[in-house]
């Protein structure tokens, strides 16, 4: 939110700087996250008068001698500007001066003459008509004839301003206005707070047999409306225009701005209806019909529902309730009579209704935040002392009420929370102990009603302070905040004790997956937990895929994260393909997050959340073999071993080059190069540097998981292991790992079978190929002879010719 310092000095006389303000603002609660100097960047830039102004023969150009007062009399300045006259006062950046955006200004030859400097038009200095009159004429800034040679430009044209953008918590919605934050600044300088005018007179106009209803309390808790007539269209005033363009809005004229200055200055978003545009004499609050339609003042047309809230003329919507006015409901030149609103509506149905059309407003950011009925009717009588001091309009004696659905006659400004406290309980929540004549002084410069008996307090709470509820940590904390943190003495809390801290063994786990991983040459990434169907879809995945069945989410933020993940493929294939398309030609990544897999469609309860570990390999130097490597160290540094199975089903993988990987006989994921088909589709640019190779895995980290024990110490064998070749003649058609597979069956000394080679000719036979591997026999309880390993040689080619037809060759 954005709060001009010089607004803010019409209701509390601050005489702190901006800088000061801003740091004890902090240590009250309120972060400035920016504090804008609006003459930033404005260096000798100052009121210059016009004495001479002569054409330069043969050029569009001027030339000019400036009186620009103690800094120099006849400064001579070229300009083209076409509005330059003799005895204008001018706005002159002289030589070695700078302008907003860094622009500098030195001394420089035109046309044949030298230029000393430069003389600015509104918008080089950063400004609007709003904020200064004239300053959106094409030429030079005409500043008022009175102004001062050599006068700083800041003090002339309001740029000696400061901007606080401050960052309000959940909590706070009181203070999401200028006079909110006014009120704490008050209450930090312990200065009365000068509260803006709000009294009127009603004239005897009535509107005869005009009504107004409200049908959804539930939405709408408070609705207050009151008639204005004879309504005078015209402009603002300036001092309107600049707090208006301050806070980042244009002026649009008289009415349209008081609501939006009321909005600003007191947090109360309003609405004004055109009573001739009305097609009944009535406004009726009520739940939108399903599939009713509005076209809103920014011509957008939105389908509504019964979770809608809208004002209606009776017959048709004429507002979005809390979000933005009917197209044929805004005020115009040809404007007589209108109806201002001034409601609370619940913040969880204007947020509900603002995400789900993707509309979003001032308006509805204030109401998401919450409003009070207290800002209701205080925003209401603002409104009508300005239309009455501006003369724009005559406030008639119709005004309408409503709370809870039924005809309100009464006020909520001296309403409020009232509880009961202690001195001590607020002192023992603060761990301190704070004066009690500090605690009832802090409580009421924060504007709350105290009556003290002995340690008791007996509290009333402002009717705006909404989110005062819970007696002494509510005032607690308001009594701390304004104290101050630094007086709190770092404590034990009663009855806390000491723990050692540290993991859990299952955080100890997934810490020493990520170690193994990084170990391997991979890099962690953290994807969000939603994609949509087209990803789905650009993997080949079937309409019948259990990776198709997904929780569907109800308002994405955009189409392109519409469901919850229940594979990370789609996510690592993304990350891989943004990485080669910025140049970055190789890698490996991984990534251990959930998916989320629903128990019943449609979803009625938590879906299953499912740990999985993705990875990615790519690059030139990468193949099935270096993926696998990978997935066979993770197996290695929890003491598993893995074995594969091919995998040919899997849509977006080689179904030569792809396996499913097992452990202890279970499947619990898979590892295999992209397709060749999804590989055509992605369009990957084309690069002399890369013949680009994609591998993807995924495994079930909870299965991983119930493989795992804990490490048993076995001693190391005194004995040494013995390394034998084989060289065998296979069926083409017969895999590495099932050859791998019946040799440990063979023989439980077997601790490694590793293929080193594969051989293919026309002496081996057509059909067949030659497959050599490397066994690794570990000793027992003794060291091997000859004997015994000729004995397992003798078991393993046994089992390969009995199970396989192998034969040695």
């Amino acid at each position: 939110m954005k709060v001009p310092f010089s607004w803010l000095k019409e209701y509390v006389d601050i005489d702190i700087s901006a800088q000061e303000l801003q740091d004890r603002l902090f240590s009250c609660g309120f972060e400035v996250e920016e504090l804008i100097d609006l003459s930033e960047g404005i260096d000798r830039v100052v009121v210059g008068e016009v004495t001479e102004c002569v054409p330069q023969e043969g050029t569009h150009l001027f030339l000019c001698k400036i009186d620009a007062g103690p800094l120099g009399k006849d400064i001579e300045i070229s300009t083209g500007a076409p509005n330059v006259y003799q005895g204008m006062k001018v706005a002159a950046a002289l030589d070695d001066s700078h302008l907003p955006g860094g622009i500098h200004i030195k001394a420089r030859k035109m046309q044949g003459h030298m230029s000393y400097g430069m003389l600015c038009s509104g918008e080089e200095l950063g400004l609007n008509d709003d904020l200064f009159p004239g300053s959106e004429v094409y030429g030079l800034l005409d500043l008022p004839g009175d102004a001062v040679n050599g006068t700083p430009i800041q003090d002339v044209v309001g740029l000696r301003d400061y901007i606080f953008d401050i960052a309000l918590t959940a909590n706070r919605p009181d203070c999401n206005s200028v006079l909110g934050i006014a009120r704490e600044v008050a209450a930090i300088l312990d200065k009365p707070l000068k509260a803006p005018a709000t009294d009127y007179t009603c004239s005897d106009y009535v509107f005869e047999g005009f009504k107004v209803a409200v049908t959804a309390p539930e939405f709408c808790p408070r609705y207050t409306a009151h008639g204005v007539h004879n309504i005078r269209y015209g402009q603002s005033p300036q001092w309107m225009k600049r707090y208006l363009a301050l806070c980042g809005l244009r002026s649009i004229s008289v009415i349209v701005d008081i609501t939006n200055f009321v909005m600003l200055e007191m947090g109360q978003p309003m609405h004004a209806f055109d009573l001739d545009q009305l097609e009944s004499s009535q406004i009726l609050v009520r739940r939108a019909a399903e599939g009713e339609k509005i076209v809103t003042l920014d011509g957008k047309e939105f389908t509504l529902n019964p979770e809608n809230l809208v004002i209606c003329d009776g017959t048709k919507p004429e507002c979005l309730a809390g979000i933005m006015g009917g197209k044929s409901s805004g005020i115009t030149q040809e404007s007589r009579e209108l109806l201002l609103e001034c409601a609370k509506f619940e913040r969880d149905n204007i947020r509900k209704t603002s995400r789900a059309l993707g509309q979003s407003t001032d308006s509805s950011s204030h109401y998401e935040r919450g409003v009070s009925e207290y800002t209701v009717e205080l925003g209401m009588a603002r409104a009508l002392h300005l239309i009455q001091e501006l003369g724009c309009g005559e406030v008639s004696s119709s005004h309408f009420d409503i709370k809870n659905g039924e005809d309100f006659t009464g006020s909520v400004m001296d309403a409020g929370y009232e509880f009961k406290g202690t001195l001590s309980g607020i002192n023992r929540i603060l761990g301190i102990e704070v004066p009690a004549d500090t605690v009832l002084d802090i409580l009421r410069r924060l504007s709350f009603k105290v009556e003290r008996d002995g340690d008791s307090l007996l509290v009333k709470a402002p009717a705006y302070r909404e989110d005062i509820e819970i007696g002494d940590p509510d005032l607690a904390e308001e009594v701390i905040r304004e104290y101050g943190y630094d007086h709190i003495v770092p404590t034990f809390v009663q009855d806390a004790t000491v723990t050692s801290g540290g993991l859990t063994p299952e955080q100890e786990r997934k810490a020493k997956l990520k170690r193994c991983m990084c170990a391997e040459g991979f890099y962690e990434v953290q994807t969000l937990s939603f994609y949509s169907d087209a990803d789905l879809d650009a993997l080949h995945i079937a309409e019948d895929a259990p990776e198709r069945r997904v929780i569907r989410i109800l308002n994405p933020i955009t189409d392109r994260l519409s469901i919850m993940r229940t594979t990370l493929a789609p996510s690592m294939l993304d990350i891989v393909v943004n990485n080669i398309k910025m140049g970055n030609l190789e890698g490996r990544i991984f990534e251990l997050e959930n998916v989320y897999i629903p128990r019943q469609l449609p979803v009625t309860e938590l879906p299953d959340e499912i740990p999985h570990l993705g990875f990615a390999v790519f690059g030139n130097d990468e193949d099935f073999f270096t993926a696998k490597g990978a997935v066979e160290g993770l197996a290695e540094e929890f003491g598993l071993s893995f074995e594969y199975e091919r995998a040919q089903d899997i849509p977006y993988l080689h179904p030569g080059i792809s396996a499913y990987i097992l452990c202890g006989g279970e499947r619990i994921g898979y590892v295999g190069k992209l397709s060749n088909l999804v590989m055509s589709e992605l369009k990957l640019p084309k690069d002399s540097r890369a013949n680009h190779k994609i591998f993807l895995g995924e495994i079930d980290y909870a299965k991983l998981s119930a493989h795992v024990k804990a490490f048993q110490y076995v001693p190391v064998s005194e004995f040494p292991v013995v390394e034998r070749d084989l060289a065998l003649i296979a069926d083409e058609n017969i895999e590495c790992g099932d050859i791998e597979k019946e040799i440990r069956k063979a023989c439980k000394n077997v601790e490694k079978a590793v293929l080193f080679d594969v051989y293919r000719s026309a002496a081996i036979g057509a059909g067949k190929k030659s497959m050599a591997f490397k066994i690794t026999f570990a000793p027992e309880d003794k060291a091997l002879t000859p004997d015994d390993l000729n004995r397992f040689v003798k078991k393993i080619l046994g089992n390969l010719k009995f199970r396989l037809g192998i034969e040695m060759r």
